[in-house]
């Protein structure tokens, strides 16, 4: 039992758990848009994601951002560089433009925890910026990244796509706001901190109405994706109403983190079977 829980908490440390949540999302962007998923692509976002978090969680407390002490840190980062083989050989796959998209979410995500200049704080310290770069970054992509490889026109539909990405983003952030609301530095001015929980969790409420109503302002919709944004919706409120379970780590770090996950195979059963 021991080890099971060892390695449960290698995947969710190892940030594992987070990539296939972002895979997630982007899966569920090719099965809105009706386009075929592109492995390489795939690949990219999911080894690329883990090399981006880690590298936030533990290559910023590093001596020059990659000496680690700690031994279990070690073998993340180990496992850390492996990934960064596999995304770069899946990034080399892709299109120029993939790359470009690439530089600026990845530069984006840099700044989120380098500072700019080293008497500067990182975009992560500028009070209540942190969840809408977040938002931002997952947003390119799972939305950015396979409209651009699809080569599909970048049009309101498009947009209105990414802006519910970030919205649903956004909603997902809230539960580890209020989760780290007493480690967090009072600095980073996050939601909970600023609204307080109980208004935190109406705003998340109020976000994931505007999630699912933000459907309705598409050229081209479809009843099976209103169903599958209604049962979502309808999951987050449950999730943002869970008060005391907030509080539990692997409530928000498994199970909220797996939302997207439940997300995409609601799509792919649909698919499948009907």
């Amino acid at each position: 039992m021991k080890t099971l829980k060892s390695i449960f908490d290698f995947y969710l440390d190892a940030s594992i758990h987070v990539a296939l949540a972002v895979l997630s999302l982007a899966g569920v962007t090719f099965h809105l848009l009706g386009i075929s998923s592109d492995i390489d692509l795939l690949g990219f976002i999911f080894f690329g994601v883990i090399v981006c978090y880690n590298f936030i969680k533990y290559g910023v407390e590093a001596y020059k951002y990659l000496i680690v002490s700690n031994a279990y840190h070690k073998v993340i980062q180990v496992f850390s560089f492996v990934s960064f083989g596999f995304s770069l050989y899946f990034l080399l796959q892709l299109d120029a433009m993939i790359w470009w998209a690439t530089g600026i979410l990845g530069l984006l995500s840099a700044l989120y925890a380098v500072p700019f200049l080293p008497s500067t704080k990182n975009l992560r310290s500028l009070g209540g910026l942190k969840i809408y770069i977040v938002a931002i970054v997952w947003a390119g992509f799972t939305v950015l990244l396979p409209v651009l490889d699809a080569q599909m026109p970048i049009n309101w539909d498009f947009w209105v796509l990414f802006l519910q990405r970030m919205v649903l983003v956004l909603v997902l952030i809230i539960p580890f706001e209020i989760r780290d609301l007493q480690w967090d530095d009072k600095e980073l001015r996050t939601l909970p901190q600023v609204l307080g929980v109980r208004r935190t969790q109406n705003l998340g409420i109020v976000l994931s109405v505007v999630f699912f109503l933000l459907t309705f302002l598409k050229d081209e919709i479809h009843q099976v994706e209103v169903i599958l944004r209604l049962t979502l919706t309808v999951v987050l409120i449950f999730v943002l109403i869970a008060n005391e379970k907030m509080k539990s780590r692997y409530f928000v770090s498994f199970w909220v983190e797996a939302i997207p996950v439940f997300w995409f195979g609601m799509f792919w059963w649909v698919e499948r079977f009907f």
